[in-house]
């Protein structure tokens, strides 16, 4: 038995070492001139690759057809994942969050430990070779590349989506699962910055508030996430506009309303019972040196340039109307949403081949037998923290131990 497996990112890689065995040559194609490119970027060269969770708060935490994933998450767990890279030799450190990192904080260890142990699996590497097609003649397939034909028994595409191109995820994936008449549900950016219209002035690129509280809301849909926001040029970056981005990808862009609470410690009583205090500290002070007390400097042109409060103003002369005015400034900051940045900085991508089309026990599709799918070309998507990673483990390794307990014998 031949099976092969397309693409050599972490799904790719977890998939052939496990479907190896003596009845089952595997032989992975990668179009780069290395195994997980896309893996030596993640967590900035340091490699997130897990979360040290449980499995329900594993699920809770993928933003895009969590159901799916359960069987792949109980084959093969995020305790599994942590137990099978330091037993290869390959320690692992747990940070905030759970997340968890190799020892040597080097993606190559990670990569290094899959490749390893599908070279001992036997598993042989054709790098620098692009599949262009797949069909499918009888009980085998054809897999066309650039320099050959392989006639194969199972073919697993482990291709990646279409985030960050240059690594070469540029959806092919998404490709010959159309040939087989996969429906592919659209990609969009996940993870990623959100791009606003107010104009953010020079000295606030790269600022960062924090403790501050990031509102959505589409109709009767509203989120909120809370925790550190960083402005650049045209765009809000960080912890909670990241997470945001993945659950406003798919609405449109016209119905978006976005806001910042930057007191979210207090309720609107509560703040303007505070400013009243401090007004009554301070009568004869300026309306600039209140505003002060309430928000970061590097902060306040902005906030300014998009409110109506006269910094040279008495607190004296600041009305009851003016100070309900500032609190619901504060409370409620409008932000214009204008979209998400493009793939090319999206950490991964949300949408794919449909999950209503894939056996969820096995990663084997419902319309081709013995073609099977696993890791980011699935439409399905988490925040971070490790949790993508573990998708593509996860899916990778069932699909890759269905395959070795049907040529195993």
């Amino acid at each position: 038995m031949k099976t092969l497996v397309i693409g050599s990112g972490p799904a790719g890689l977890i998939a052939a070492s496990t479907a190896a065995n003596k009845n089952n040559q595997v032989i992975v194609l990668e179009k780069n001139e290395k195994a997980g490119k896309k893996l030596f970027i993640t967590g900035k060269g340091r490699c997130n690759v897990t979360n040290n969770c449980n499995e329900r708060e594993f699920i809770a935490n993928v933003v895009n057809n969590s159901k799916f994933l359960f069987s792949a998450i109980n084959k093969f767990s995020s305790k599994d994942t942590i137990d099978w890279f330091e037993s290869k030799g390959c320690p692992l450190v747990i940070e905030r969050g759970n997340r968890v990192f190799p020892e040597s904080y080097k993606a190559y260890d990670i990569t290094d430990a899959l490749v390893s142990e599908c070279r001992l699996k036997g598993v042989s590497f054709h790098f620098n070779e692009e599949v262009l097609s797949i069909d499918k003649t009888g009980d085998q397939f054809k897999v066309y590349t650039k320099k050959t034909t392989y006639f194969v028994d199972n073919v697993v595409i482990a291709t990646g989506g279409i985030s960050y191109p240059a690594t070469g995820s540029t959806g092919d994936g998404y490709r010959f699962a159309s040939n087989f008449s996969h429906t592919i549900v659209e990609p969009v950016p996940a993870l990623t910055a959100i791009k606003i219209e107010e104009a953010i002035p020079k000295r606030m690129v790269g600022f960062t508030l924090k403790c501050v509280s990031l509102n959505v809301k589409d109709g009767k849909w509203k989120h909120n996430e809370f925790g550190e926001l960083t402005f650049y040029e045209d765009y809000i970056d960080g912890p909670i506009a990241i997470s945001t981005s993945s659950l406003i990808n798919r609405r449109d862009v016209n119905n978006i309303e976005m806001e910042i609470d930057l007191k979210p410690a207090l309720d609107e009583q509560t703040l303007l019972a505070r400013i009243n205090r401090d007004i009554e500290k301070r009568p004869n002070d300026f309306v600039g040196n209140l505003l002060e007390g309430l928000m970061p400097r590097t902060f306040m042109d902005f906030f300014l340039d998009n409110t109506f409060f006269d910094v040279d103003e008495k607190c004296t002369s600041f009305s009851k109307a003016k100070r309900i005015e500032l609190v619901q400034a504060l409370k409620h900051f409008k932000l214009t949403y204008l979209g998400l940045n493009g793939f090319e900085r999206a950490v991964v991508t949300s949408g794919g081949i449909s999950t209503k089309e894939i056996n969820s026990s096995t990663m084997e599709s419902k319309l081709v037998e013995n073609l099977f799918f696993a890791g980011e070309v699935i439409d399905v998507d988490a925040y971070t923290g490790g949790f993508n990673i573990q998708t593509a483990l996860s899916t990778g390794y069932l699909a890759g131990s269905i395959i070795n307990e049907r040529t195993s014998h």
